[in-house]
């Protein structure tokens, strides 16, 4: 099973083919955001589900106390890189409002169930981040 650097450096080698298709049934996306401190490129593979034509993810860092760093970078820089499969394109990353997450949760659990385990495990509301295609 894939992993971290060698998970996006498989996936994007092969458009997808290894590394979209994950642990339990999930698919995976490749996110790049820019380092809000370096500047520099930063890409990391998550579970995603689509939401019309948006792309949703969860900013759980497993639980952790402080969000993921990539989550941090596109606080700071919304305009990210996506890569779904072969399809590369720039998005908008946005927090969900409280009422898009309220809907979006339950949605990103059914493929994830550790996510309910992980807000358990933090005091901090964990983020879902929707990604919006660039015109």
């Amino acid at each position: 099973m894939l992993f971290g650097k060698e998970h996006v450096e498989r996936y994007e080698a092969t458009d997808g083919e290894e590394g979209h298709d994950w642990l339990k049934g999930t698919t995976v996306l490749l996110l790049t955001t820019t380092g809000r401190k370096t500047g520099k490129q930063h890409t990391t593979p998550l579970i995603y589900r689509t939401d019309g034509d948006d792309y949703v993810v969860v900013a759980s860092n497993g639980g952790a106390p402080d969000s993921p760093s990539w989550y941090k970078n596109l606080t700071a820089y919304p305009e990210v890189g996506v890569q779904v499969k072969g399809d590369r394109f720039t998005a908008h990353a946005r927090s969900a409002s409280t009422q898009e997450k309220a809907r979006l949760w339950p949605l990103m659990t059914e493929v994830w169930p550790d996510y309910d385990d992980y807000q358990a495990k933090t005091d901090r509301p964990i983020p879902v981040v929707i990604l919006q295609r660039a015109a």
